[in-house]
């Protein structure tokens, strides 16, 4: 049987809420039957895994993986994520260091077949790390079927967590937010800036986001906005201006 998440309230009130009770409401949706089914077969066959081609011709497999970052929808599309985890991400001409989108690039790179001799699926770990980032992708996808706000708040604490910790530059983190689409949607409505920015020039979009934070935030710095406190606010402005 599947569990629903209960988001009985809206806005800033229902983040409150949904931040009260995540942990009880996480721990149960991960032990509902099609999440544990996914993760159980994905931890009983993950190491068999040696090649992209092995994981895209498992579609049980496959579901897991592209849900852990939050692609889903490209389960069809498997030439397309074949191509994405053979190119790696060494090479600055690879295919998923030339999409937008930033999380097909942490997708390869986790995984590894492009960028290691060996993959990872079969080191010790690596199963229970997809499986979490799944756990936690699936129930804020849950979250969102009721209110897209609060899924796409759910997202901020670990995407920004790992957007600061794998990016030494300044810039390369504001390319980052920029690339991720649902922490660039908290951050733009979050700095008050319009969908139309996405027009602009990369390089000015950067400095837009960079300039309207430390306006708005107090920091353009993104380490110094990677805290509790600084990602409340966050969220707050975000809840407070979507409605």
């Amino acid at each position: 049987m599947s569990f629903q998440p209960v988001v009985p309230l809206t806005g800033y009130t229902g983040w409150k809420f949904l931040e009260r009770t995540l942990e009880k409401q996480q721990a149960a949706f991960s032990e509902s039957q099609p999440i544990s089914r996914a993760t159980d077969y994905f931890a009983q066959n993950i190491a068999k895994v040696q090649t992209a081609a092995d994981l895209v011709n498992d579609r049980q497999l496959l579901t897991v993986a592209l849900g852990a970052f939050g692609l889903d929808e490209d389960i069809n599309n498997r030439f397309f994520i074949r191509e994405i985890l053979e190119g790696g991400t060494i090479a600055d001409d690879a295919l998923a260091n030339r999409l937008s989108d930033s999380r097909y690039a942490e997708f390869s790179k986790s995984f590894g077949f492009g960028d290691l001799p060996i993959s990872r699926t079969g080191q010790s770990g690596f199963a229970s790390e997809i499986i979490q980032r799944y756990e936690e992708q699936q129930f804020a996808k849950a979250v969102g079927a009721q209110n897209n706000d609060l899924r796409l708040a759910l997202n901020l604490n670990e995407g920004l967590d790992k957007i600061v910790t794998q990016n030494s530059t300044q810039a390369g983190q504001w390319f980052s937010v920029m690339g991720n689409p649902p922490l660039r949607s908290v951050f733009e409505t979050a700095l008050g800036l319009p969908k139309s920015i996405a027009a602009v020039d990369i390089d000015q979009q950067r400095e837009i986001f960079q300039e309207r934070a430390g306006s708005v935030l107090g920091s353009e710095n993104l380490s110094d906005l990677n805290t509790p406190e600084m990602q409340e606010k966050i969220i707050r402005l975000f809840m407070v201006r979507s409605e």
